[in-house]
């Protein structure tokens, strides 16, 4: 079992290789993929989401009687002290489990509609179709060196990086925090680290956004409709049971869940082991297998995150396999592709920390680019120029 703080063997591996693109095409892989794996099934699907429905009302329900049970262990003579930790303590499971429950809601939702809501399953979609595509993808796209005013190459000094990525640890916790907790309706606003193409103020709620085209601006407006009723439903909800109440039973576990989220998708996508392609390179396969399979949360996030973390690679190459079919797809696709096929087993919150600290910036040229960090180098370089080509 690798190190709660040190590197996987497989990221170390990728780091000691250079990098050549996949040969394998997207027809090898579709002609040994058994098309019973695309099959779905309704009824599976459903005892999916009330399994997770369920789920989340028992929380719910148990962490309701996590007050009136610590009063009831005062009255039987347990130490304040103890009583107190043990209500904070049950408070933090509640918190961690539903987060995890919630995250999984979304991910069926993800899985059913390929988005939550219209507004994000459009983008999402297009970064489907342009995975790893410095100039199509619409997800976790690179800023350059140009975009930091940074110095060529040539001339740069590393007093130039420093000045703009050197940062204290406790700073880069902070921002850490700030991506994980605000992050994801951050993206939503905003569109940052999105497709630097887009003009600013750009966001998934205006339907007259580039983002979207002419036809689908119904469907946004329909999509606000729909968050406004929820918000309205949570705010009277909220009115019913207090503002305590609410920050605890669901605000606390909201924001979790935005972490999660955040974090899923940030790091399959952000490693400073992976490639990102310009468009003479790019391929449909090489973008999607340029992403990254982790192990989040184990079994848990097997069984509550529904494999969204363990087997992106296939789903990026077949996206309508079900989810309860990823696990076949991968092991297919891991035998063909073979050290092409990107895991990393390193613990996930040491990961995150890397590739907040590593990922910084790209370069302006290049085919095939890797993330540099923050003294100007990559931890990759490209087979080719080994050889000199």
């Amino acid at each position: 079992m690798p190190s709660l703080f040190n590197d996987s063997p497989e990221y170390i591996r990728r780091t000691r290789t250079p990098f050549k693109p996949t040969e394998v095409t997207l027809s090898d892989v579709r002609a040994i993929m058994p098309k019973d794996l695309f099959e779905k099934s309704t009824l599976r699907g459903m005892l999916v989401v009330i399994r997770d429905v369920a789920c989340a009302l028992l929380l719910f329900e148990l962490a309701g009687r996590i007050d009136s049970f610590v009063q009831n262990a005062l009255s039987w003579g347990l130490r304040a002290s103890t009583a107190y930790a043990l209500q904070f303590v049950l408070w933090l499971a509640y918190w961690f489990f539903q987060s995890i429950v919630f995250a999984g809601c979304w991910v069926l939702a993800h899985e059913a509609g390929h988005a939550p809501y219209y507004a994000w399953r459009t983008t999402h979609q297009n970064h489907h179709k342009g995975t790893g595509s410095l100039e199509r993808d619409e997800n976790y796209v690179p800023r350059t060196r140009s975009y930091y005013l940074l110095p060529p190459e040539s001339k740069a000094q590393i007093s130039n990086y420093h000045e703009i990525f050197e940062e204290t640890p406790i700073y880069t916790l902070l921002r850490i925090v700030l991506m994980q907790t605000i992050g994801w309706q951050y993206y939503l606003l905003t569109n940052i680290m999105g497709n630097p193409s887009y003009p600013k103020g750009t966001n998934h709620f205006q339907p007259s956004a580039l983002l979207f085209k002419p036809y689908q601006r119904v469907k946004i407006i329909a999509s606000n409709v729909g968050l406004t009723v929820m918000v309205v439903l949570l705010a009277i909800w909220g009115n019913s049971v207090g503002s305590w109440n609410f920050f605890r039973l669901y605000f606390i576990p909201y924001i979790l869940t935005n972490h999660w989220i955040v974090m899923i998708t940030y790091l399959q996508h952000s490693d400073p082991t992976i490639p990102h392609y310009r468009n003479k390179e790019w391929t449909f396969l090489r973008g999607a297998v340029s992403t990254v399979d982790r192990p989040l949360l184990g079994w848990m996030g097997r069984f509550f995150l529904h494999n969204v973390s363990h087997d992106h690679i296939a789903h990026h190459v077949f996206s309508t396999i079900p989810f309860y079919n990823l696990p076949y797809a991968t092991e297919i696709i891991k035998n063909v592709l073979g050290d092409d096929y990107n895991y990393d087993s390193t613990n996930s919150f040491r990961a995150l920390y890397r590739t907040f600290s590593q990922c910084c910036f790209i370069e302006d040229e290049g085919d095939i680019v890797f993330y540099k960090n923050k003294d100007g180098k990559a931890v990759r370089i490209l087979e080719s120029d080994v050889r000199g080509d």
